[in-house]
């Protein structure tokens, strides 16, 4: 074969592809959006435009200038983490994304401060798979049980589909896991999965009464878990002896042993009138070694297990992968009997990401701050004295023509959650502009913050957004400028 002639053809190929790009256009969606490409029999062939395939894809350099200033800033904030209150004075506030509080704002900030200082402050932190593994509530928790006391990382899952490193929890084998936002599982005809929206359980969910007392094993089952504090966390996630086994729907006698690093320290029976209950364990220092033991016929359903301090903050990291918060109105009354036992003073929903793929229009984004009303609404009417606040979804990235940008509706979904929260007594903070804006995500990916599906942070970029929102808390509730 001729040399010449292969790179003669290569060049006339390339040639004819730029020139094509020359008659390629912009050709109106059905859904209101544009396509680069041809327009054919009512369909579009992708093609880019010579304006779109010439097209820097890197930053402006006004986009970089105010990126790098708060990537600059950020790591000033977190290179001052090691200490117990930020130093101000070596942060440029101008760049800090504040809260937006409902009016009157001073109100709602004064009684959020009152419920942090009180003697015991339980927070539920509910969100996405940005939470997964205890990311960004663990930094949260830190930083305000060093601020207003407390110890432990709160709610733990019995069964884990993630991994957990805030305390080491190892149940046996035959524990299953089950939850409301898990389409892969059966539902419980009850609906009951109390306030962390998931159940652990050792013997088999049965449909009906008939299909239970046709199948029930009339041997006994035993199942155990394991508790230690984790190596690898803060060291406040170290402290803790109030322990609480919540668990619900025992229909059959179960009985629980309890040992500490070997020896006995309780030996009960769980109530069984199926109604929710919470069995509690007390010690005097953090047990480094727990044990529970429980055998049945049947097992109740486990809604996790609460590792807290005696007093001061507790903060509960509730991670619901795949969901976009639109579950909570759906379940059954364990969630409310156990929300009177929890006593949460302050409820924070993450929700927004796994909605805003699927996003059409503006009448979509408007339905789906409207969903999350009712779902805050829903959960409200069980805390009514909590104040609530609402983290918005951070900046995702997509392919359009070749280029990564963010999702078209997502700076409107911002705004539409924002107006939603501040008129409905809950405040809000906008991640999304923390992070930069609109086509942050790609920055904050090269930086190696987040990951290469343009959605979810690296464990330096959690690091860094939780102390942007914990800094534009404390300025709040400390006054500061």
């Amino acid at each position: 074969m001729n040399p010449l002639k292969i790179s003669l053809y290569v060049i006339v190929v390339l040639l004819a592809m730029l020139g094509l790009t020359y008659l390629s256009g912009k050709n109106a969606l059905a859904d209101g959006k544009f396509q680069d490409g041809f327009s054919w029999n009512g369909s579009v062939i992708k093609y880019p435009t010579t304006a779109t395939f010439f097209k820097d894809a890197s930053l402006s350099k006004e986009q970089k200038k105010s990126f790098e200033g708060i990537v600059q800033n950020i790591e000033t904030v977190v290179e001052d983490a090691v200490v117990e209150i930020p130093d101000f004075t070596k942060i440029d506030s101008t760049k800090i994304q504040r809260i937006a509080y409902p009016e009157p704002s001073a109100e709602f900030i004064n009684k959020l401060l009152e419920q942090l200082k009180s003697p015991n402050c339980r927070i539920i932190h509910y969100g996405d798979s940005q939470l997964e593994g205890d990311r960004i509530s663990a930094y949260l928790r830190n930083r305000l049980q060093n601020m207003y006391g407390g110890g432990g990382p709160g709610f733990i899952p019995i069964k884990q589909v993630y991994h957990q490193v805030s305390a080491v929890v190892v149940p046996s084998e035959n524990w299953e896991r089950y939850a409301t936002f898990d389409p892969s599982k059966p539902k419980f005809k009850n609906r009951n999965y109390g306030a962390f929206l998931s159940a652990s359980r050792f013997t088999p969910v049965f449909d009906s009464i008939a299909d239970s007392l046709a199948v029930r094993n009339t041997e006994l089952v035993k199942a155990t878990i394991e508790i230690s504090p984790s190596s690898k966390q803060y060291a406040k996630l170290k402290n803790y002896n109030s322990i609480g086994l919540h668990y619900g729907n025992a229909t059959a006698p179960v009985s629980i042993k309890v040992y500490n690093s070997g020896e006995l320290i309780k030996d009960e029976m769980l109530k069984s009138d199926g109604k929710y209950h919470c069995f509690n364990i007390n010690t005097d220092t953090t047990p480094e070694n727990l044990k529970i033991e429980l055998e049945s016929t049947e097992s109740p359903d486990f809604y996790g297990i609460t590792l807290d301090g005696s007093q001061g903050i507790s903060l509960d990291n509730v991670a619901m992968r795949g969901s976009s918060g639109t579950v909570f109105a759906s379940n059954g009354e364990s969630f409310g009997s156990m929300y009177q036992q929890l006593q949460p003073k302050i409820v924070i929903f993450q929700f927004g990401g796994n909605a805003v793929p699927y996003l059409k229009d503006s009448l979509a984004v408007q339905n789906y701050a409207n969903y999350m009303r009712n779902q805050m609404d829903w959960v409200r009417r069980k805390s009514p004295e909590a104040s609530f606040i609402f983290i918005g979804p951070s900046d995702m990235a997509t392919t359009v023509n070749g280029e990564i940008k963010s999702y078209s509706l997502l700076p409107l979904l911002d705004s539409k959650l924002k107006q939603m929260c501040t008129t409905n007594n809950v405040a809000y903070w906008s991640m999304f502009h923390a992070m930069g804006g609109e086509n942050s995500m790609p920055f904050w990916v090269d930086q190696k913050l987040a990951g290469s599906d343009y959605t979810h942070f690296t464990p330096s970029g959690t690091k860094i957004i939780s102390e942007l929102f914990f800094t534009a808390l404390h300025m709040d509730l400390t006054n500061s400028k």
